[in-house]
């Protein structure tokens, strides 16, 4: 007889992980092209069933930068989605859960100058090892979807669509600032610039530079990024986040007309007419005390400022631009900045141009931000207050106040919305609420010509340049007779040359391949060069969903109706920490395709390479909900896992785990001294980090414990959501319950099935209340764990349903009785998704020994295998969720006499009162009584009250 528990050690109790674990590896892959092939459904949109495409699952992960080691944080990710995955595999959807890698990026570039290797060579060599990796830990991807950023069949459309953007007006290049290392003439990423504005790799203070880069319109979606967060089922913090980095404010510009007088104007130009503005409370513009422009503003100019002025303002601007290159301002009102200096020039007020307002020079002004001028209302904004009080500006009085006059303000700047105070400087609007006032004060600025209704963006558009060697060249060359000439289509990929030196020095290595940069201009045919940027690497993962819905295609990034019918992803899995960018980048280059439609219903309807009723189709799948190009419908953000960390209770330094020893104590506690003081260590846990000494290897976490157990414990420490605090101790107690599984299942096969489970269902009524009692705790773990995996996420929830259910199965005394093995079958299935190997080996145990075709339990999958994961994750019976029968407590006079078991729930008063006279124990208490009286508390215990 074939037994589960033969693969544990009988001296040790220890589980053969790493046999069972290699079994299965081989057999999963002996039946890829079996069960399998169903599992990770590429094939021509053409070719599939109406069935097939309406029962469409696209789980996805975000794909991982290939740095050859996984962590932690990597192998929680990856167990959630495989484990989501095979729950809706087993749910009869026709997934699609493909992996592929982020490959480009600054640290193969890093890698190749400090290891002297080409950066293609790291990248693959890291991909094959974690590849492995992802083996070790089970998980199950479509790998026939594989992709990878940094290969040309891939960033050919990423170029691809570069020139789309182009072609469209949504990219342009104009002067920005970058990181400049001013000892090795480089560019450098933000990343490479430490806490105190030093090079990463020189260690000189890095500049602010200017030049000119490719940027990509992201703010002409502001609005549809905005409102269209509506439509998605995302985490509520995250969606805050992103409405927050898109900071859409509604207020008013006003035009503050120059007063010529004092400006230095020789008549050899036109000098700038006005300062406009945009503020978000224009209630407020009566109590204006100056207007402050940034240090690049076309006023700050010798040609227009006063003589008497000009160079101390020039001298300041100076100064602020010297501390922006090194990173020393910040914009957020948090901080108030005070360095300013007074221009000599005024400004008219746009309702009152009898009133002149001073214009300053201020240092949180940036030029790159709104207009480049802001209005000061020290009575109302609390930096403005700062600004003035360091720079002896004349304060206006508040010309807003608190509705309700028992509400004061916490100091003398008020900054809520009020009424406008009956003063001379507010005129006719004295007494309006404030945002009656704002819509009476824009229409007269409008009716003046001096201010108009305004919408103003947080959001800037999309630096897409890189200096970088290791990136998706930019697809366009330049001519010095035609401009900007975009590379044709024809002539993709645009490939990087392969014998570039890499130094991490002198600007940007494509711009030393001179044979590389020299081309022909597609357009006249005369010299040209290449341009020697390379593409952000957030533009490669802002399209790779879409790619992985036809990831073969030669002649397209994608087919229209794959993608149509593929997108948007069901349920995106990763990290908080890419809730902005790269999530916003998504949604960005997502809907313009869609807008473009290049996929989505139009783009279905012009696709002649498929029949009318794939179409139709997909078509009917798109009416359902319009997601207006959303990408992901549904948003898991993982938490971070922390590490158990110790720090010296004296300096606070971290420890090294050989530094500290850790004493067993009763109940499973443990104490930890430093060995070299004797000293109780400060123990937290915190992100793991080489520097902290508490990362945990997970390929030694699996070949310790096993691949099943450490997926469980993973998934049962937390809800995804949360930060787990990772335990190895504690693992253990996995460990053990997976070997309580194996000997619950040999056990069965003592006594089989007599009568097969749906034979067995037509007499229910007629069962022991044991088997009632097993029937409905499997419905009710079926119940837990389906809900916990496809609606709440809750894994600890789902594995605690199983746990209990086994508990339950190790008393039931009737194990013959076809109710034990339906529970048995339930559990083991639910079992598979989360620990796939333990899953399998308990399901082919049972199999092979009959068990299940005893009890009429179906064994075999659609495909003739019997692998668990091929098999119908079980449904719930609803009826079975009603307990059948229940423990009454019988008291006597209110003190608990006895108990009577597998009483019949709902029985009324009379009857039960006649079970307790009637059980052998009431003699005792009731002989020669009369019961005046009976209390009742419904299907828990009855109370007989005696004379």
């Amino acid at each position: 007889m074939t037994k589960f528990c033969d693969w544990i050690d009988k001296r040790t109790g220890k589980l053969d992980t790493s046999g069972l674990e290699t079994k299965w590896r081989a057999r999963w892959a002996e039946i890829k092209t079996q069960e399998y092939k169903s599992s990770h459904p590429l094939k021509p949109i053409n070719e599939m069933t109406s069935e097939e495409i309406k029962s469409m699952f696209y789980i996805l992960v975000m794909f991982p930068y290939p740095s050859g080691v996984l962590h932690m944080g990597h192998v929680r990710v990856y167990t959630i989605s495989d484990a989501l995955a095979r729950f809706h595999r087993m749910r009869g959807k026709h997934v699609v859960n493909p992996m592929g890698w982020d490959a480009f990026g600054l640290p193969a570039e890093n890698a190749a100058i400090e290891r002297g290797v080409a950066p293609s060579e790291w990248t693959v060599r890291n991909i094959a090892v974690m590849k492995d990796q992802l083996a070790r830990i089970q998980t199950d991807f479509g790998w026939d979807r594989e992709l990878s950023t940094c290969e040309p069949d891939y960033y050919k459309w990423t170029q691809h669509l570069f020139l789309q953007l182009y072609e469209h007006g949504m990219v342009y290049r104009k002067e920005a600032f970058v990181n400049w290392d001013p000892v090795d003439q480089t560019v450098l990423a933000n990343e490479q610039v430490d806490k105190n504005g030093r090079s990463w790799r020189s260690g000189a203070v890095v500049e602010r530079r200017k030049l000119v880069q490719w940027f990509a319109k992201i703010t002409a979606y502001a609005d549809d990024l905005l409102n269209d967060l509506d439509v998605l089922d995302w985490p509520e913090h995250v969606k805050a986040m992103q409405a927050n980095w898109i900071g859409r404010s509604e207020g008013a510009e006003f035009d503050f007309a120059l007063d010529s007088k004092g400006t230095n104007h020789d008549g050899q130009a036109q000098p700038p007419t006005a300062v406009t503005v945009f503020t978000s409370r224009p209630d407020t513009v009566f109590g204006v005390s100056y207007l402050a422009v940034s240090a690049d503003h076309p006023l700050i100019s010798r040609d227009w400022l006063p003589t008497t002025h000009a160079t101390d303002v020039l001298c300041c601007a100076k100064d602020i631009k010297d501390c922006q290159a090194k990173g020393g301002v910040s914009s957020d009102s948090s901080q108030p900045s005070k360095l300013g200096v007074f221009t000599g020039l005024y400004a008219l007020h746009p309702l009152d141009p009898d009133r002149r307002v001073p214009i300053y020079i201020a240092d949180y002004v940036l030029s790159g931000y709104g207009t480049g001028a802001v209005m000061g209302v020290p009575a109302h904004d609390a930096r403005d207050s700062e600004f003035c009080k360091a720079n002896d500006v004349p304060v206006h009085d508040s010309v807003v106040e608190p509705i309700s006059q028992d509400k004061k303000a916490a100091d003398s700047v008020f900054t809520d919305l009020g009424v406008l105070r009956k003063v001379p400087e507010n005129g006719i609007f004295g007494g309006l609420a404030s945002a009656e006032a704002m819509a009476a004060i824009v229409h007269a600025a409008e009716e003046k010509s001096s201010g108009r209704a305004a919408v103003n963006y947080r959001l800037r558009d999309w630096l897409l340049s890189r200096q970088r060697y290791w990136g998706a060249p930019v697809p366009v060359v330049h001519c010095a007779s035609c401009g900007v000439v975009p590379v044709p289509e024809d002539e993709l990929p645009v490939e990087l040359p392969r014998s570039v030196h890499l130094s991490g020095r002198g600007g940007s290595p494509l711009s030393h391949a001179a044979e590389w940069l020299s081309c022909k201009c597609p357009r006249c045919k005369g010299p040209a060069k290449r341009d020697s940027d390379t593409l952000d690497t957030f533009v490669d993962s802002s399209w790779y969903f879409l790619r992985y819905t036809d990831p073969h295609n030669r002649s397209l990034p994608f087919g229209a109706s794959a993608a149509t019918a593929t997108m948007p992803v069901d349920l995106y899995i990763g990290g908080v920490e890419h809730a902005i960018l790269h999530l916003l980048y998504s949604r960005f280059i997502s809907k313009f395709l869609y807008k473009t439609q290049t996929y989505g219903a139009a783009a279905v309807q012009d696709d002649a390479a498929i029949s009318d009723s794939v179409r139709s189709t997909i078509l009917q799948k798109c009416s359902s909900k319009d997601y207006n190009g959303e990408p992901f419908k549904r948003l898991l953000t993982q938490g971070m896992v922390h590490g158990l960390t110790y720090k010296d209770p004296s300096t606070g330094q971290f420890l090294k785990p050989e530094e500290v020893e850790v004493e067993a104590g009763k109940g499973g506690s443990s104490a930890a001294r430093v060995i070299a003081t004797g000293k109780a260590p400060a123990v937290v846990y915190e992100k793991m980090s080489k520097s902290k000494y508490n990362g945990v290897d997970p390929t030694e976490t699996v070949n310790k414990y096993g691949a099943d157990a450490t997926r469980l414990h993973m998934l049962y420490l937390a809800p995804p959501q949360d930060v787990l605090e990772w335990d190895t101790q504690s693992i253990v107690g996995m460990q053990r319950w997976i070997n309580r599984l194996g000997r619950l299942v040999d056990g069965a096969f003592e006594a089989k099935p007599l009568q097969t489970i749906t034979e067995s269902l037509t007499s229910r009524v007629e069962w022991s209340g044991e088997a009632k009692e097993t029937y409905r705790q499997a419905n009710v773990a079926v119940q837990k764990a389906t809900e916990a995996m496809g609606t709440t996420f809750a894994f600890n929830t789902a594995i605690a349903s199983l746990i209990e259910l086994s508990n339950h199965l190790a008393t039931v005394k009737e194990c013959a009785h076809p109710s034990y093995a339906y529970a048995l079958a339930c559990l083991i299935k639910m079992l598979s998704p989360l620990a796939p190997s333990v899953g399998e080996e308990l399901w082919e145990v049972c199999c092979k020994n009959k068990y299940f075709d005893a009890a009429g339990i179906m064994t075999q999958n659609s495909t003739g295998g019997i692998s668990v994961l091929g098999q119908k994750w079980p449904d719930v019976d609803e009826s079975a969720l009603i307990k059948q029968s229940t423990t009454i407590v019988v008291q006597i006079n209110g003190k608990v006499r006895f108990k009577i078991d597998d009483v019949d729930v709902d029985l009324d008063k009379e009857m039960l009162a006649q079970l307790a006279k009637e059980h052998p124990l009431a003699a005792k208490w009731l002989f020669a009584k009369s019961i005046i009286r009976v209390i009742h508390v419904p299907n828990k215990l009855i109370n007989l009250i005696i004379n």
